[in-house]
């Protein structure tokens, strides 16, 4: 699905990442952890061509490396960044509608499916989305992402800020996600929502991979999560 090899990005003169190799097969549910700072969210910036990336990026067998951001959208790779982007004067199902790239073909997911899911979103729906709470603007953005109906989606610390509640929703929409067969990279801190949804990890330090492997493997590797994940 997604093959990363040797992939370099800058910021200025600022060397980011140092030849990130990732892989991401069909319905996969990849977790990339890490500290602050290391690259995570670079690499997701890089993949969506937000980034100027160095090196290559193949996405469903085509190299996409270097095309433009709204080309490598419309290939079917979605992306949730963790600023939660919403435009808050519009409605939330103005917002969910925004989401659409082909208005004459129907995706596999639809408004409805979206309200059904989050009965908060449905309760608002009508109602601007900037008077939402953050976890519940998390939750539109994620559902907005998957309106263009992405084959992949790359999801940047969903959870940051929420709380426990807003949290374990979030973890059990991303679940969701998966078991409708889109594959998923989720840039993620706590390994409490990474672990539980994900088929691997990766630990990424210093703007390169450190570790990969199934996380029933990386819950014997202490010495990776004392080295590269603990403060």
């Amino acid at each position: 699905m997604l093959a990363i090899r040797d992939l370099h990005a800058y910021y200025g003169k600022s060397h980011v990442l140092h030849g990130v190799n990732m892989e991401i097969m069909p319905g996969e549910v990849i977790a990339l952890l890490g500290r602050n700072g290391v690259g995570r969210s670079t690499t997701a910036k890089a993949i969506m061509g937000e980034v100027s990336p160095i090196g290559s990026i193949r996405f469903k067998g085509q190299e996409i490396s270097g095309l433009a951001n709204h080309k490598i959208a419309r290939l079917g790779l979605g992306y949730v960044p963790e600023s939660r982007d919403i435009f808050p004067a519009m409605t939330v199902r103005q917002n969910l509608l925004l989401g659409i790239k082909d208005m004459r073909r129907p995706g596999k997911w639809n408004i409805q499916q979206m309200l059904d899911m989050f009965p908060n979103l449905a309760r608002r729906a009508d109602n601007p989305a900037g008077v939402l709470s953050g976890g519940e603007k998390q939750m539109l953005t994620m559902c907005r992402t998957l309106m263009g109906d992405p084959d992949l989606i790359i999801i940047d610390e969903p959870t940051e800020g929420l709380a426990p509640l807003i949290v374990q929703q979030v973890g059990d929409m991303i679940a969701e996600i998966a078991k409708a067969g889109v594959s998923i990279l989720l840039v993620e801190q706590k390994l409490s929502i990474a672990l539980r949804i994900a088929d691997r990890v990766y630990v990424m330090g210093h703007g390169e991979i450190v570790y990969g492997g199934t996380p029933d493997d990386f819950a014997t590797r202490d010495d990776i999560r004392k080295e590269w994940l603990e403060v």
